[in-house]
């Protein structure tokens, strides 16, 4: 957006005198101004101004007419004279219409106990009256010459105390009746507000107050899609008693959920698509024979309506699993939006400037008459005060804050356009060369003729399900829509280069998904993220295993961030943070709501390396980093998280550690694979010595719990715990002492040497940090400990044929990880030489992986030359080999023949040489 020009042409300053509004004000209620004290009107001062009215003889009634008007003329003055922020002034005029509010209920209510007495429900307890705000009232945004949307709920059913009793419904509907006569009406003083109740429950049919059962069966039978845009909104406003005690709370219960759902909600693309078209056919037709309307800053294309939708579609639709983003404040919702990533900062930024220009040209266009109206006016003098207020000039050649209103609207019209006209087919003459279904009418995916247009092996896949009855029985709408994206995919395979392979695979995907709408509905609206699928289906066929059992991290292809960055543990851990802390804010931090929490976050970050991976945009050894990193990052967030939850915890933090074996240990780790780990504790200076493995062993239990239950999200991950001391029979948890003891061999329970060939790539990987110096300590100790190398060798290899009887390859087949020659074999050797030699090479002792120690041990003389290198670089390829095969999900076991084909023949060669020169050389 461009800065107005004011250097060619100094704007002169503008005064809010020129208001006709203010004229009135400033005339009418010239020895009553001086009652409001000087400065922004804050809620305490229009409270105490309306009750110097009523002192002086007013009705409340007079007294809150009077006093807006008041409030009105001195935000005027700052707004327009000093420059006070948009936010300043859409607060105060918030607190104007909560302070009304709560003073015309007190009232409303005290008339109607005397009339009637009070409600009360069958415990005998006063039933509670809420008065909601929607729209920007309930955003706290509210305009200057603003209508306030309101919906009245009350707590319960019952019936008044009062002599002649009626029910709580008769009760408060006269609470409603008299609420609009005190804030409604027009009276010689004006009115309040204009009160528009058009969005309760059925709207002007429905009764004009609801109790929350009628509202909860009303949300569950009942409730559209757009009501939900309108709930967001919501926000109980009066009576603040009932904010502050948190009574009011019980309705966020009920709400939150016909909001925000707990899945992706790009269904509901469509029925935003609708409103938008009503309503701008709705601003049209006013604008017939009305050629100023055509200037309407609120709801012509590109207008505040627009930036208002497009931040509260992506709110919908990502708020049941983002609570962040939740927010009522479009301003703030933005910057939110872009911090997840799920807006481009650039584009936060010019939306959050489009809608504050445009707030500030609509209270420029209200403050001239104090109407509710959004269009610019049609007199000149009144155009260039507006553009003057706003350090602009307006010349005959050209009005600057016309072309800065186009330029703003404009912006903000194709940023709509893109965001919800997204999935719009193209047009015949944009569409693919050779696509013989773009034009004619749309077709169900289970019509002959639409059949008939698929390549023949396509067509028999979908022909597969088509005539399945959960397809028969959906709807025609979604029959279309499953159409659609199996005609995206033929024209993918005709014309965009596509492999058929990939446009099966995706067919087969969607096969368990046809009744997950959501999902579907995703591709449907983004059909980049549609391309980006079958690309990635094409180069591999694990993912499709892995988007069935997580279909939801298909939208993560819609990030343009997925391919340019690497996971940041930090970060991740932070935003889970923000999660959390947005879940306690909304109530709902409930184990349940946390679980899938984390799984979710899980699956779509091992979803983002997975296809950096398959896009060959990281090496083996970086995706199997990243991973090990992310399970370290989620080990660490569910601690802390399971620990604020356990019952019997003693301390704000625990002193405990989970220690990395095996994969994990050596950050090897691959997708889906188990967590080798084992739990320590060091509690030493509590008290009761007794209590501490007791609050352990409950915490481990729990936290194993949270890592491996199944929940709607899915999984985490397998727990193994057999390498803790004396394995299975042993306790879950240990404490740092007593594993240390039982490492190095003190007392008469100690560790066999396969324990200590598995602590050579044991590493601290979540926990108190305090304690990952203490365990490496004890790690170095067990690895520097004298051992008789011939003793040494002939346990290792003994455990190594234990293994390999374990995991027995038929003669004349190799196994990239088992067979003689294979991974497996590398790592026995390393893990001799690293026990036999680290009291006298200390540069084996740190927790490399295989690769480097194995460089490290021939640098120090410990293998012949070029033997620990060479076997380092077979030991990288037939990782390498093993990972491609697992991701297409092709055998790791193959005949010798293959060997050569595959190229892999000198990798087990290399290998072997380590094996003879670490075991038959001596």
């Amino acid at each position: 957006m461009t800065e107005p020009q004011t250097d060619l042409v100094a704007a002169p300053s503008a005064r809010a005198e020129h208001s006709r509004f203010v004229q009135r004000v400033r005339r009418r209620y010239e020895k009553e101004l001086p009652l409001l004290p000087a400065g922004l009107p804050s809620r305490a001062a229009m409270q105490t101004l309306v009750e110097a009215l009523q002192a002086q003889g007013r009705s409340l009634a007079s007294a809150l007419r009077v006093a807006r008007h008041l409030v009105l003329e001195r935000l005027a003055v700052f707004d327009i004279e000093q420059g006070a922020a948009m936010h300043e002034i859409t607060e105060a005029m918030t607190h104007l219409a909560e302070v009304s509010l709560c003073l015309a209920l007190a009232a409303a209510r005290a008339e109607q106990d005397l009339v009637a007495g009070a409600p009360r429900n069958e415990a005998g307890e006063v039933i509670d009256f809420w008065v909601l705000g929607m729209g920007k009232l309930g955003a706290r945004e509210l305009n200057v010459s603003s209508d306030i949307d309101l919906i009245y709920v009350y707590e319960d059913e019952g019936q008044t105390d009062g002599p002649r009793p009626v029910s709580a419904h008769e009760y408060f509907a006269g609470v409603a009746k008299k609420l609009y006569a005190l804030i409604g009406e027009v009276t010689d003083d004006g009115q309040v507000f204009r009160v528009d109740l058009a969005l309760r429950p059925n709207g002007n049919s429905g009764p004009a107050a609801v109790s929350m059962a009628m509202l909860e069966e009303y949300f569950l039978v009942q409730g559209r899609e757009w009501e939900r845009f309108a709930w967001l909104k919501s926000r109980v406003v009066a009576p603040l008693e009932s904010v502050q005690n948190g009574r009011a709370l019980a309705l966020r219960s009920l709400v939150t959920p016909f909001v925000y759902r707990r899945y992706l909600d790009y269904g509901v693309f469509e029925g935003l698509r609708q409103l938008h078209r009503k309503i701008r056919d709705e601003a049209q037709r006013r604008a017939v024979g009305r050629p100023e309307r055509a200037n309407d800053v609120k709801l012509s294309r590109g207008g505040i309506r627009e930036i208002e939708f497009i931040v509260q579609l992506l709110q919908v639709v990502r708020g049941g699993h983002f609570p962040e983003i939740r927010t009522r404040s479009t301003v703030k919702a933005l910057s939110r939006l872009a911090s997840l990533g799920l807006m481009k900062p650039d584009t936060a930024e010019k939306l959050s400037e489009c809608y504050e220009f445009l707030r500030r040209v609509e209270h420029r266009i209200q403050f001239l008459d104090d109407q509710q109206t959004h269009c610019l006016p049609s007199a000149d003098e009144d155009l260039l005060w507006i553009a003057h207020s706003l350090g602009m000039v307006c010349r005959p050649e050209g009005c600057e804050l016309l072309e800065q209103l186009c330029e703003v609207r404009e912006t903000v019209a194709n940023e709509f356009d893109a965001l919800l006209h997204d999935s719009q087919a193209p047009s015949p003459s944009s569409g693919p060369k050779g696509c013989r279904s773009c034009n004619g009418p749309a077709l169900p995916v289970d019509a002959e003729e639409f059949l008939a247009k698929l390549q023949p092996e396509l067509a028999t896949a979908v022909r597969r399900w088509a005539s399945q009855p959960r397809v028969q029985n959906l709807r025609e709408d979604s029959r279309l829509r499953l159409a659609k994206l199996v005609g995206r995919a033929a024209m993918a395979v005709r014309d965009e280069g596509c492999s058929l392979d990939a446009a099966l695979r995706f067919v087969d995907w969607m096969e368990p998904l046809l009744r997950r709408e959501s999902y579907l509905a995703l591709l449907v609206e983004r059909p980049s993220v549609q391309t980006r699928l079958l690309r990635l289906l094409g180069l591999a066929r694990w993912p499709m295993r892995y988007l069935m059992q997580h279909p939801g991290v298909i939208d993560e292809l819609a990030d343009n961030r997925l391919l340019s960055e690497r996971f940041d543990g930090p970060g991740f851990l932070s935003d889970l943070q923000a999660r959390h802390e947005a879940w306690e804010r909304s109530g709902e931090a409930h184990e349940e709501a946390l679980l899938d929490t984390l799984r979710r976050a899980h699956h779509a970050e091992v979803f983002r390396t997975l296809v950096r991976d398959i896009e060959g945009q990281i090496t083996v050894e970086q995706a199997a980093d990243e991973l090990s990193a992310l399970a370290d990052a989620v080990l660490q967030c569910t601690i802390a998280w399971t620990w604020a939850r356990l019952k019997q915890a003693h301390r704000p933090q625990p002193r405990f550690a989970v220690i990395a074996y095996g994969k994990l240990g050596g950050k090897e780790l691959g997708y889906g694979g188990d967590l080798d780990v084992v739990f320590l504790f060091d509690d030493e200076d509590e008290a009761d010595k007794d209590l501490v493995p007791e609050v352990y062993g409950a915490f481990v239990r729990k936290l194993i719990t949270w890592l491996t239950v199944r929940t709607a999200a899915g999984e985490l991950f397998d727990i193994d715990t057999a390498l803790r001391p004396n394995g299975n029979s042993g306790m879950l948890v240990t404490s740092l002492a007593s594993f240390e003891k039982y490492q190095t061999g003190r007392g008469s329970n100690t560790a066999w040497t396969w324990e200590h060939q598995a602590i050579t790539r044991a590493r601290f990987c979540a926990g108190d940090a305090s304690l990952a110096a203490r365990f490496e300590a004890v790690r170095s100790h067990v690895l520097t400990a004298p051992r008789d190398h011939a003793a040494l060798r002939e346990e290792v290899k003994a455990m190594r044929e234990k293994v390999r009887a374990a995991k027995p390859v038929r003669a004349g087949w190799y196994d990239l990880k088992h067979s003689a020659g294979g991974m497996m074999d590398a790592e026995f050797a390393l893990q001799y030489l690293v026990l036999a030699h680290s009291g006298a090479h200390p540069e084996l002792i740190p927790n490399l992986g295989v690769i480097a120690l194995l460089q490290r041990a021939e640098a120090a003389g410990l293998l012949p030359a070029g033997v620990g290198r060479a076997a380092a670089d077979a030991y990288r390829e037939l990782r390498r080999a093993q990972h491609r095969a697992r991701l297409d999900e092709q055998a790791t076991t193959f005949d010798e023949a293959r060997l050569d084909e595959l190229g892999l023949r000198a990798q087990r060669d290399a290998i072997l040489a380590l094996w003879r020169a670490v075991f038959e050389a001596a």
